[in-house]
């Protein structure tokens, strides 16, 4: 299947409208604490919070009092951003309804089709995101889906709002967004995993867990940053390491023969796999 995709490089852009979060954990914690980094004042979001512990978190960190329930504050917002739990999406657009009827809405719940949101509110203007954890100190990778209705200018704000999470990839396709969810919504346990592997084989080689720690993190983190800069791909990088006869030839000889990419690109499979039937489970409310 061919995706159709754009990157979107960060950028100034004009002052932000009222923005409101359903749900103020983690996620919607790396977006406001972004936007703040960027000067935007604390007043410019209406949070809904029903756990008192987020709420103080909240106003800890950023000067905001968040609301344990939705409630007519949310009609100022121009943008509504959803970072709830999949299970709990359903009620929660159900009390929302109606509070802010000229927002955009903004999800950033995993597996929730538009469609269901679109039901659920009461509006065709929905944007599906799906970020991943480095969103939490601004390197994320998030991929973005807009229904028909959304207009250009919205796009926009959308982009506005997510640019301080990290990189942003639109799609054409809804379902492309389970292929994303499988890439690099679920990537970043896949790279920790190696990061476990390859600390735990460098303490059994006889480093200590701190030079075993360093060395495994400080290698993703060089491998990714020359990868991103590099004209040539992967494989050809890979190569360029990669004498034969050396000890990375021996690496990888090894990883072949135990047909690690096939059975790593299987487990992806399964995530993707999953992403589909997590969206028809939690969409059905």
């Amino acid at each position: 299947m061919n995706i159709a995709v754009t990157f979107l490089p960060r950028q100034e852009r004009a002052p932000l409208p009222p923005i409101g979060f359903i749900g103020g954990g983690n996620m919607a914690s790396a977006i406001i604490g972004g936007l703040i980094k960027r000067q935007v004042p604390a007043e410019t979001f209406e949070v809904v919070e029903p756990f008192a512990e987020a709420r103080d978190r909240l106003h800890h960190d950023f000067g905001i009092t968040a609301q344990a329930e939705a409630g007519p504050a949310l009609g100022r917002c121009a943008v509504l951003v959803w970072a709830v739990k999949p299970q709990t999406f359903a009620p929660a657009a159900q009390a929302v309804r109606g509070l802010a009827p000229d927002a955009l809405h903004l999800s950033v719940a995993a597996g929730i089709p538009s469609d269901s949101i679109a039901r659920w509110l009461g509006t065709e203007r929905v944007v599906r995101a799906m970020p991943n954890t480095p969103a939490l100190v601004g390197e994320g990778m998030t991929g973005l889906f807009a229904r028909p209705a959304v207009k250009p200018d919205e796009r926009k704000q959308v982009e506005q709002v997510l640019d301080a999470t990290g990189e942003l990839l639109w799609v054409d396709a809804e379902s492309a967004l389970d292929a994303v969810t499988a890439v690099s919504g679920s990537g970043p346990a896949y790279v920790f995993y190696f990061i476990e592997a390859m600390t735990e084989a460098g303490i059994e080689l006889g480093l200590s867990p701190e030079q075993a720690h360093r060395l495994a993190i400080g290698t993703f983190s060089g491998a990714s940053a020359l990868a991103r800069e590099a004209s040539e791909p992967p494989a050809v990088l890979r190569e360029r390491v990669t004498s034969k006869g050396g000890t990375t030839h021996a690496a990888i000889s090894s990883l072949d023969s135990a047909e690690v990419k096939t059975r790593f690109k299987a487990a992806i499979a399964a995530a993707h796999r999953r992403a589909a039937e997590l969206g028809e489970e939690f969409g059905r409310g």
